[in-house]
Protein backbone atom coordinates (compact mmCIF):
# COMPACT_ATOMS: atom_id res chain seq x y z
CA UNK A 1 0.00 0.00 0.00
CA UNK A 2 2.80 2.68 1.45
CA UNK A 3 4.68 1.52 -1.87
CA UNK A 4 2.06 2.13 -4.24
CA UNK A 5 1.30 5.47 -3.12
CA UNK A 6 5.30 6.33 -3.16
CA UNK A 7 5.17 5.68 -6.96
CA UNK A 8 1.68 7.12 -7.76
CA UNK A 9 3.28 10.56 -6.15
CA UNK A 10 6.97 9.80 -7.44
CA UNK A 11 5.21 9.67 -11.06
CA UNK A 12 3.03 12.52 -10.33
CA UNK A 13 5.40 14.91 -8.75
CA UNK A 14 7.64 13.61 -12.01
CA UNK A 15 5.28 14.41 -14.79
CA UNK A 16 4.13 17.99 -13.59
CA UNK A 17 7.59 19.52 -12.81
CA UNK A 18 8.55 18.83 -16.48
CA UNK A 19 5.62 20.32 -17.94
CA UNK A 20 6.93 24.17 -19.60
CA UNK A 21 4.04 25.77 -17.51
CA UNK A 22 5.19 28.12 -14.32
CA UNK A 23 2.51 27.62 -11.18
CA UNK A 24 4.40 30.97 -10.06
CA UNK A 25 3.82 32.86 -13.67
CA UNK A 26 -0.10 31.45 -13.24
CA UNK A 27 -0.50 33.04 -9.97
CA UNK A 28 0.79 35.86 -10.59
CA UNK A 29 -0.64 36.39 -14.30
CA UNK A 30 -0.34 40.03 -15.83
CA UNK A 31 0.67 41.35 -12.53
CA UNK A 32 3.56 40.06 -12.03
CA UNK A 33 7.53 41.26 -12.23
CA UNK A 34 10.67 40.00 -12.18
CA UNK A 35 10.73 40.83 -8.13
CA UNK A 36 7.19 39.18 -7.22
CA UNK A 37 8.61 36.09 -9.16
CA UNK A 38 11.47 35.88 -7.21
CA UNK A 39 8.89 36.17 -4.08
CA UNK A 40 6.35 33.93 -4.78
CA UNK A 41 9.33 30.89 -6.62
CA UNK A 42 10.59 31.26 -2.71
CA UNK A 43 7.49 31.23 -1.40
CA UNK A 44 6.20 27.77 -2.74
CA UNK A 45 9.51 26.71 -3.21
CA UNK A 46 9.71 26.69 -6.45
CA UNK A 47 13.37 27.78 -6.55
CA UNK A 48 14.82 24.89 -4.80
CA UNK A 49 16.12 21.79 -6.81
CA UNK A 50 13.69 19.42 -7.99
CA UNK A 51 14.94 16.47 -5.68
CA UNK A 52 14.99 18.91 -2.78
CA UNK A 53 11.09 19.87 -3.68
CA UNK A 54 9.76 16.06 -3.70
CA UNK A 55 11.53 15.26 -0.13
CA UNK A 56 9.83 18.38 1.15
CA UNK A 57 6.50 16.94 -0.63
CA UNK A 58 7.35 13.31 0.87
CA UNK A 59 7.98 15.08 4.40
CA UNK A 60 4.70 17.21 4.01
CA UNK A 61 2.30 14.07 3.22
CA UNK A 62 4.29 11.52 5.99
CA UNK A 63 2.33 11.18 9.11
CA UNK A 64 6.17 11.54 10.75
CA UNK A 65 7.95 14.23 9.29
CA UNK A 66 11.20 16.88 10.67
CA UNK A 67 11.27 20.31 10.22
CA UNK A 68 12.87 23.19 10.83
CA UNK A 69 12.77 25.90 13.50
CA UNK A 70 14.03 28.34 11.51
CA UNK A 71 11.05 30.89 9.89
CA UNK A 72 13.34 31.25 6.93
CA UNK A 73 13.50 27.70 5.61
CA UNK A 74 11.45 26.30 3.26
CA UNK A 75 10.31 22.90 6.18
CA UNK A 76 9.43 25.45 9.07
CA UNK A 77 7.27 23.71 11.40
CA UNK A 78 3.97 26.28 11.47
CA UNK A 79 1.52 24.67 14.03
CA UNK A 80 -1.88 26.09 11.89
CA UNK A 81 -0.50 24.45 8.85
CA UNK A 82 0.84 21.10 10.12
CA UNK A 83 -0.87 20.34 13.68
CA UNK A 84 0.09 17.42 15.29
CA UNK A 85 2.13 16.70 18.55
CA UNK A 86 5.63 16.76 18.53
CA UNK A 87 7.48 13.68 19.16
CA UNK A 88 11.34 15.06 19.47
CA UNK A 89 12.06 18.50 19.99
CA UNK A 90 15.72 19.43 19.41
CA UNK A 91 17.86 23.40 18.95
CA UNK A 92 17.04 23.44 15.55
CA UNK A 93 14.66 20.67 14.29
CA UNK A 94 11.11 19.26 15.91
CA UNK A 95 9.80 15.58 14.64
CA UNK A 96 5.94 15.48 14.28
CA UNK A 97 3.13 13.25 14.49
CA UNK A 98 0.61 14.65 12.24
CA UNK A 99 -2.10 14.20 9.68
CA UNK A 100 -0.36 13.99 5.97
CA UNK A 101 -0.28 17.30 4.82
CA UNK A 102 -1.25 17.96 1.17
CA UNK A 103 -0.34 21.89 1.40
CA UNK A 104 -2.36 25.15 0.19
CA UNK A 105 -3.96 25.60 -3.08
CA UNK A 106 -1.49 28.26 -5.30
CA UNK A 107 -4.87 29.92 -6.72
CA UNK A 108 -7.75 29.84 -3.75
CA UNK A 109 -6.42 32.00 -1.36
CA UNK A 110 -4.46 29.55 0.22
CA UNK A 111 -6.99 27.16 1.24
CA UNK A 112 -6.13 24.05 2.12
CA UNK A 113 -6.11 21.41 -0.27
CA UNK A 114 -7.43 19.09 2.48
CA UNK A 115 -10.52 21.47 2.91
CA UNK A 116 -10.88 21.48 -0.34
CA UNK A 117 -11.30 17.78 -1.26
CA UNK A 118 -13.36 17.47 2.52
CA UNK A 119 -15.73 20.02 0.41
CA UNK A 120 -16.25 17.86 -3.29
CA UNK A 121 -15.50 14.61 -2.85
CA UNK A 122 -18.74 13.90 -0.85
CA UNK A 123 -20.93 15.50 -4.31
CA UNK A 124 -18.70 13.02 -6.22
CA UNK A 125 -19.04 10.34 -3.76
CA UNK A 126 -23.15 10.55 -3.84
CA UNK A 127 -23.13 10.35 -7.57
CA UNK A 128 -20.32 7.58 -7.67
CA UNK A 129 -22.77 5.60 -5.51
CA UNK A 130 -26.33 6.68 -7.38
CA UNK A 131 -24.56 5.69 -10.58
CA UNK A 132 -23.05 2.37 -9.18
CA UNK A 133 -26.43 1.33 -7.59
CA UNK A 134 -27.97 1.85 -11.32
CA UNK A 135 -25.29 -0.16 -12.99
CA UNK A 136 -25.53 -2.82 -10.44
CA UNK A 137 -28.74 -3.40 -9.97
CA UNK A 138 -30.13 -2.89 -13.53
CA UNK A 139 -27.08 -4.62 -15.36
CA UNK A 140 -27.95 -7.77 -12.86
CA UNK A 141 -31.95 -7.66 -14.01
CA UNK A 142 -30.26 -7.64 -17.57
CA UNK A 143 -27.86 -10.35 -17.83
CA UNK A 144 -30.16 -12.65 -15.45
CA UNK A 145 -32.75 -12.19 -18.61
CA UNK A 146 -30.07 -12.38 -20.95
CA UNK A 147 -28.65 -15.98 -19.18
CA UNK A 148 -32.48 -17.75 -18.71
CA UNK A 149 -33.53 -16.23 -22.26
CA UNK A 150 -30.59 -17.09 -23.73
CA UNK A 151 -30.34 -17.18 -28.07
CA UNK A 152 -34.05 -14.90 -27.92
CA UNK A 153 -34.68 -12.20 -29.32
CA UNK A 154 -34.79 -10.30 -25.79
CA UNK A 155 -31.11 -12.10 -25.37
CA UNK A 156 -29.96 -10.50 -28.77
CA UNK A 157 -31.61 -6.88 -27.63
CA UNK A 158 -30.16 -6.90 -24.67
CA UNK A 159 -26.75 -7.86 -26.04
CA UNK A 160 -26.96 -5.73 -28.65
CA UNK A 161 -27.69 -2.52 -26.61
CA UNK A 162 -25.22 -3.43 -23.98
CA UNK A 163 -22.22 -3.39 -26.33
CA UNK A 164 -23.84 -0.13 -27.48
CA UNK A 165 -23.64 1.15 -24.13
CA UNK A 166 -19.95 -0.13 -23.60
CA UNK A 167 -18.85 1.17 -26.99
CA UNK A 168 -20.17 5.49 -26.25
CA UNK A 169 -17.80 7.33 -24.64
CA UNK A 170 -18.80 9.54 -21.70
CA UNK A 171 -18.23 12.82 -22.35
CA UNK A 172 -20.43 12.03 -25.52
CA UNK A 173 -23.13 10.36 -23.61
CA UNK A 174 -23.19 13.50 -20.92
CA UNK A 175 -23.50 16.09 -24.05
CA UNK A 176 -26.14 14.31 -25.77
CA UNK A 177 -27.93 13.31 -22.73
CA UNK A 178 -27.63 17.04 -21.67
CA UNK A 179 -29.09 18.54 -24.74
CA UNK A 180 -31.76 15.95 -25.28
CA UNK A 181 -33.28 15.72 -21.71
CA UNK A 182 -32.07 19.18 -20.41
CA UNK A 183 -33.25 21.38 -23.36
CA UNK A 184 -35.15 19.59 -26.35
CA UNK A 185 -37.53 17.46 -23.85
CA UNK A 186 -36.85 19.78 -20.67
CA UNK A 187 -40.94 20.64 -21.03
CA UNK A 188 -41.31 16.92 -20.55
CA UNK A 189 -38.15 15.86 -18.19
CA UNK A 190 -37.93 19.36 -15.75
CA UNK A 191 -34.59 18.07 -15.54
CA UNK A 192 -31.97 21.33 -15.95
CA UNK A 193 -28.85 20.95 -18.36
CA UNK A 194 -26.28 21.36 -15.59
CA UNK A 195 -26.20 22.21 -11.79
CA UNK A 196 -24.68 20.30 -8.91
CA UNK A 197 -26.45 18.77 -5.59
CA UNK A 198 -26.47 21.65 -3.97
CA UNK A 199 -27.72 25.59 -4.58
CA UNK A 200 -27.79 28.71 -2.83
CA UNK A 201 -31.40 29.35 -1.71
CA UNK A 202 -32.98 32.49 -2.86
CA UNK A 203 -31.47 34.78 -0.54
CA UNK A 204 -28.12 33.39 -1.05
CA UNK A 205 -27.69 32.10 2.84
CA UNK A 206 -28.27 28.72 3.16
CA UNK A 207 -28.00 25.61 0.69
CA UNK A 208 -30.56 23.63 -1.16
CA UNK A 209 -30.61 20.17 -2.08
CA UNK A 210 -31.29 19.74 -5.64
CA UNK A 211 -31.25 15.71 -6.32
CA UNK A 212 -32.80 16.66 -9.73
CA UNK A 213 -29.67 17.54 -11.21
CA UNK A 214 -28.47 13.78 -9.60
CA UNK A 215 -30.36 12.26 -12.19
CA UNK A 216 -28.78 12.61 -15.75
CA UNK A 217 -24.97 12.46 -14.70
CA UNK A 218 -25.57 9.32 -12.63
CA UNK A 219 -27.66 7.63 -15.48
CA UNK A 220 -24.76 8.91 -17.96
CA UNK A 221 -21.88 7.71 -15.42
CA UNK A 222 -23.38 4.54 -15.12
CA UNK A 223 -24.32 3.61 -18.94
CA UNK A 224 -21.14 2.16 -19.08
CA UNK A 225 -20.53 -0.02 -15.83
CA UNK A 226 -24.18 -0.91 -16.70
CA UNK A 227 -23.27 -2.39 -20.02
CA UNK A 228 -20.10 -4.30 -18.49
CA UNK A 229 -21.97 -5.63 -15.52
CA UNK A 230 -24.81 -7.26 -17.96
CA UNK A 231 -22.20 -9.05 -20.04
CA UNK A 232 -20.58 -9.78 -16.81
CA UNK A 233 -23.69 -11.13 -15.57
CA UNK A 234 -25.04 -12.94 -18.36
CA UNK A 235 -21.63 -14.97 -19.12
CA UNK A 236 -20.78 -15.67 -15.71
CA UNK A 237 -24.56 -17.16 -15.19
CA UNK A 238 -24.19 -19.37 -17.93
CA UNK A 239 -20.79 -21.17 -17.03
CA UNK A 240 -22.49 -21.68 -13.34
CA UNK A 241 -25.67 -23.39 -14.64
CA UNK A 242 -23.45 -25.72 -16.37
CA UNK A 243 -21.93 -27.13 -13.13
CA UNK A 244 -22.87 -30.58 -11.73
CA UNK A 245 -23.94 -29.06 -8.54
CA UNK A 246 -26.36 -27.10 -10.46
CA UNK A 247 -27.79 -30.25 -12.37
CA UNK A 248 -28.24 -32.01 -9.36
CA UNK A 249 -30.62 -29.30 -8.13
CA UNK A 250 -32.53 -29.38 -10.85
CA UNK A 251 -33.01 -33.28 -10.47
CA UNK A 252 -33.71 -33.34 -6.61
CA UNK A 253 -36.97 -31.34 -8.35
CA UNK A 254 -36.10 -28.18 -7.24
CA UNK A 255 -38.05 -24.80 -9.30
CA UNK A 256 -35.61 -23.27 -12.16
CA UNK A 257 -36.31 -19.66 -9.80
CA UNK A 258 -35.00 -21.65 -7.01
CA UNK A 259 -31.95 -23.23 -8.64
CA UNK A 260 -30.73 -19.55 -10.11
CA UNK A 261 -31.81 -17.30 -7.02
CA UNK A 262 -30.46 -19.28 -4.40
CA UNK A 263 -27.78 -21.56 -6.14
CA UNK A 264 -26.64 -19.19 -9.80
CA UNK A 265 -26.70 -16.18 -8.92
CA UNK A 266 -24.03 -15.95 -5.65
CA UNK A 267 -21.84 -18.32 -7.23
CA UNK A 268 -21.68 -16.28 -10.66
CA UNK A 269 -20.90 -12.63 -8.96
CA UNK A 270 -17.43 -12.34 -8.22
CA UNK A 271 -16.44 -11.28 -11.77
CA UNK A 272 -19.26 -8.74 -10.78
CA UNK A 273 -17.48 -7.67 -7.87
CA UNK A 274 -14.69 -7.31 -9.95
CA UNK A 275 -15.92 -5.06 -12.24
CA UNK A 276 -18.21 -2.65 -10.02
CA UNK A 277 -15.20 -2.40 -7.49
CA UNK A 278 -12.91 -0.87 -10.14
CA UNK A 279 -15.46 0.88 -12.27
CA UNK A 280 -16.49 2.45 -8.54
CA UNK A 281 -13.11 3.87 -7.82
CA UNK A 282 -13.05 5.05 -11.27
CA UNK A 283 -16.10 7.01 -10.31
CA UNK A 284 -14.85 8.15 -7.39
CA UNK A 285 -11.75 9.29 -8.99
CA UNK A 286 -13.70 12.35 -10.29
CA UNK A 287 -15.91 11.24 -13.70
CA UNK A 288 -13.62 14.12 -14.76
CA UNK A 289 -16.02 14.93 -18.22
CA UNK A 290 -19.11 13.72 -17.16
CA UNK A 291 -18.85 16.42 -13.52
CA UNK A 292 -17.23 18.92 -15.80
CA UNK A 293 -20.19 19.09 -18.67
CA UNK A 294 -22.91 18.61 -16.07
CA UNK A 295 -21.13 21.11 -13.90
CA UNK A 296 -21.25 18.92 -10.87
CA UNK A 297 -18.89 20.13 -7.97
CA UNK A 298 -16.71 17.30 -7.48
CA UNK A 299 -13.34 16.20 -7.49
CA UNK A 300 -12.99 15.97 -11.31
CA UNK A 301 -14.17 19.23 -11.77
CA UNK A 302 -11.82 20.77 -9.12
CA UNK A 303 -8.64 18.39 -11.20
CA UNK A 304 -10.09 20.43 -14.27
CA UNK A 305 -9.72 23.78 -12.90
CA UNK A 306 -6.54 23.02 -10.68
CA UNK A 307 -5.15 21.49 -14.70
CA UNK A 308 -6.01 25.10 -16.21
CA UNK A 309 -4.25 27.11 -13.44
CA UNK A 310 -1.38 24.30 -12.54
CA UNK A 311 -2.09 24.49 -9.33
CA UNK A 312 -0.04 21.77 -8.40
CA UNK A 313 -1.06 21.24 -4.53
CA UNK A 314 -4.55 20.18 -5.77
CA UNK A 315 -3.74 17.39 -8.43
CA UNK A 316 -1.54 16.20 -6.25
CA UNK A 317 -3.67 15.93 -2.87
CA UNK A 318 -6.48 14.33 -5.37
CA UNK A 319 -4.34 11.85 -7.23
CA UNK A 320 -3.24 10.75 -3.87
CA UNK A 321 -6.94 10.36 -2.76
CA UNK A 322 -7.23 8.78 -5.36
CA UNK A 323 -4.86 6.04 -5.15
CA UNK A 324 -5.63 5.45 -1.20
CA UNK A 325 -9.28 4.74 -2.32
CA UNK A 326 -8.58 2.47 -5.08
CA UNK A 327 -6.16 0.45 -2.57
CA UNK A 328 -8.65 0.24 0.24
CA UNK A 329 -11.50 -0.52 -1.77
CA UNK A 330 -9.08 -3.48 -3.52
CA UNK A 331 -8.93 -4.55 0.51
CA UNK A 332 -12.49 -4.65 0.22
CA UNK A 333 -13.23 -6.70 -2.62
CA UNK A 334 -10.66 -9.50 -1.26
CA UNK A 335 -12.70 -10.09 1.74
CA UNK A 336 -16.06 -10.07 -0.56
CA UNK A 337 -14.36 -12.28 -2.32
CA UNK A 338 -13.86 -14.68 0.64
CA UNK A 339 -17.71 -14.08 1.19
CA UNK A 340 -19.09 -14.90 -2.09
CA UNK A 341 -17.11 -17.73 -2.53
CA UNK A 342 -15.43 -20.08 0.49
CA UNK A 343 -12.92 -22.29 -1.30
CA UNK A 344 -10.66 -18.35 -1.92
CA UNK A 345 -10.61 -18.70 1.88
CA UNK A 346 -9.14 -22.61 1.75
CA UNK A 347 -6.63 -21.72 -0.94
CA UNK A 348 -5.46 -18.42 1.15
Amino acid sequence: MLLTLLGVLSVIFGLFNILPSDPADMLLGQNESKEQLIIVRKKYGFDLPLHQQYFYYLNDVSPISIHSKNSEDFSFYNKSDYGGVKLINTTNKVVVLKWPYLRKSLQKNGKKVSSIIAETLPNTAVLAVSSILIALFIGMALGIISAVKQDTWMDRFIQITSTLGMSVPSFFSAILFAWLFGFVWHKYTHLPMSGSLYALDDFGEGKQLQLQNLILPAVVLGIRPLAVVTQLMRNSLLEVLQQDYIRTARAKGLSNFTVIYRHGIKNALNPVVTAISGWFASMLAGAVFVEYIFGWNGIGKEVVNALNTSDLPIVMGVVLIIALIFIIINIFVDLIYGWLDPRVKLIS
